[in-house]
C-alpha cells in the first residue's frame, strides 16, 4: 500500500508548460495575419509598409496583453 510518496520519474511526461507557450504563439500569429488580412479588406488603399507597420504594432500590442 502506498504511503502517498511516489517516484516522479514514474509519472507519464506532461510538456503542458511548453504546450501552453506554443498555442499562444501560434494563437499571436494567427491573430496578427487575420488583422493584416482585415486591414488590406478595410482599407485597400493602405500601402504593404502601412499595412506591415499597423500588424506589427497591434502584434506588440497582443503580446503585452497575452
Amino acid at each position: 500500500m502506498s504511503d502517498g510518496n511516489f517516484n516522479r520519474s514514474l509519472l507519464p511526461h506532461n510538456p503542458y508548460s511548453s504546450g501552453l507557450h506554443t498555442g499562444k504563439a501560434l494563437a499571436r500569429m494567427k491573430a496578427a495575419e487575420a488583422f493584416s488580412e482585415w486591414l488590406r479588406n478595410f482599407n485597400p488603399s493602405l500601402s504593404d509598409e502601412e499595412i506591415a507597420r499597423q500588424t506589427t504594432a497591434f502584434a506588440t500590442l497582443l503580446a503585452k496583453k497575452i
